[in-house]
């Protein structure tokens, strides 16, 4: 019998995660993930060990899934090759309108006290305008002294450096219509950038479903999420993960980091996979978030080995020890090795290449 995780049902859509492990290392039954209903997961585990393989995985299954939209922030350029898959879309420069970010955002963007002269400047322009150069005029015709004026005026500057705002800026409904899965590659950006895109993306596909302006279900899925969690895109992911669930909107999170995510996203996700993790502080922030699960089974059953993994559910109140299956389209985030570049094979390491010897 195949079991899906995230549900107590046997009734609807679900894709293929892996196989059971057992303790001598072998392969059991098949195991599967509830796509069919919202979800907020959450898939930890250090460098090297297959927590970004997982989340492949998991966005070829949802590509293929009817009604449910795959929505990838990709701040390494990890998922760059599903390029390769039909009908999926790669955006190598994301962009966003910058009316997408409402005024707060803009001026914790760009690090400003909405309170102060500066930052009330900035907060009135994105008030005010519907693109970025609106805002810059908006402040060169405002009125406020000049010291003000300029400070705004540099602060601005600074965000159109970023190359990150369009009036053609990316929308809920270019991302979950069209496509059976888009990547916003966003590896090129620093990280103020790549949080205002996440923020502006996040944000949209929480309103569109409110108004059900689209019909498919988004999942959010964010890759190293230690680094949106601690930018401008924060109030819009706790939004997503605290309220998604009844306007449809599911939150995938990875991080080899879990101990600086806020405790919200570890305690409200009902999917917890966890690979290998070897800190202390790690471990520690599971325990205190999941208290239930981290005692015994959890524990001793901590996988060891690239590509095995602990999955908690709390749809059952379980939990499983699984191995993913294989990729269909070649990891995009596997270590480079000086052998390999000689030889012009894959990192030997790699949770790519361990999964693909299995």
């Amino acid at each position: 019998m195949t079991e899906v995780l995230g549900r107590t049902g046997d009734d609807g859509i679900s894709g293929h995660l892996g196989h059971y492990r057992a303790r001598d290392g072998s392969a059991g039954a098949s195991v599967r993930i509830d796509l069919d209903s919202p979800h907020v997961a959450l898939v930890v585990g250090k460098r090297g060990y297959g927590k970004s393989y997982t989340l492949g995985v998991l966005v070829e299954e949802l590509g293929e899934a009817d009604g449910v939209a795959p929505v990838v922030a990709d701040p390494m350029g990890a998922f760059t090759t599903f390029a390769k898959i039909s009908g999926f879309e790669v955006i190598s420069t994301p962009r966003v309108s910058a009316n997408a970010l409402p005024p707060r955002a803009w001026c914790d963007l760009l690090s400003l006290d909405h309170e102060r002269p500066t930052g009330s400047l900035v907060w009135r322009a994105a008030t005010e305008s519907k693109a970025l150069t609106e805002m810059k005029d908006f402040v060169a015709e405002a009125d406020a002294n000049r010291a003000t004026r300029r400070a705004a005026r540099n602060h601005l500057a600074l965000a159109e450096s970023w190359d990150i705002f369009s009036p053609d800026g990316i929308t809920a409904a270019d991302c979950v219509e069209p496509t059976s899965g888009i990547v916003l590659d966003c590896s090129g950006y620093d990280e103020s950038a790549m949080n205002a895109v996440v923020r502006a993306v996040a944000e949209d596909l929480y309103r569109a479903r409110i108004v059900e302006s689209v019909r498919k279900l988004p999942w959010l899925v964010v890759d190293e999420a230690h680094a949106f969690f601690g930018g401008v895109a924060n109030p819009a992911l706790r939004t997503i993960i605290t309220r998604g669930r009844r306007p449809g909107v599911s939150f995938v999170a990875a991080t080899q980091r879990p101990a600086v995510l806020p405790e919200v996203a570890v305690s409200q996700s009902d999917l917890l996979v966890a690979h290998r993790l070897t800190s202390r502080n790690d471990r520690d922030a599971l325990a205190h978030a999941r208290p239930a699960y981290m005692q015994g089974s959890f524990a001793d059953r901590m996988p060891e080995t690239p590509g095995s993994a602990v999955v908690v559910d709390d749809a059952t109140e379980s939990v499983h020890a699984v191995r993913i299956r294989k990729r269909q389209v070649e990891h995009g985030g596997g270590s480079p090795s000086a052998s390999g570049a000689c030889s012009g094979e894959s990192e030997p390491n790699s949770p790519a290449t361990e999964l693909r010897k299995r």
